[in-house]
């Protein structure tokens, strides 16, 4: 009976430890901002639902859109692997924002009531480490 018990309470332990090691998205809220002078677009994601701005003042209304089942396994995947405390160190690959040449984008998450923040990159050309990730977010923004 000891040994049931104990076979029993490894398997429950192992269980809990391994998934306490992958970022939940449903739980998370993930911002993707770029601009210029004179474009501005956000793209928030949160709970299976994304919304797009285009107006950098906030005065529109954006309409949130359900995100399909087969995108929405495809962002877990990518936001499962992603290390959060790792996105403030990131380095962009190229750097047009600084003449003009790429819209300054960034990328903000917010998980477990703490506030994860990359450093600003061009907008189409992110830190591979998130490279997926936010290729996928800009996605939703193609299909508006």
């Amino acid at each position: 009976m000891k040994l049931f018990t104990m076979i029993l309470l490894s398997v429950f332990l192992s269980k809990s430890c391994t998934s306490q090691t992958k970022n939940d998205l449903k739980t998370a809220v993930l911002e993707y901002t770029a601009n210029t002078r004179g474009f501005y677009q956000k793209i928030t994601i949160e709970n299976q639902m994304v919304t797009i701005s285009k107006d950098r003042s906030g005065n529109d209304k954006p309409v949130a859109t359900k995100i399909s089942e087969k995108d929405w396994k495809e962002l877990v995947g990518y936001f499962e692997s992603l290390n959060l405390d790792s996105l403030a160190t990131l380095k962009a690959p190229t750097e047009k924002r600084f003449h003009d040449g790429a819209a300054i984008a960034n990328l903000k998450v917010v998980y477990k009531d703490k506030t994860y923040e990359t450093e600003a990159f061009d907008h189409g050309v992110p830190p591979t480490e998130i490279k997926k990730l936010v290729d996928k977010i800009n996605t939703f923004a193609k299909k508006e």
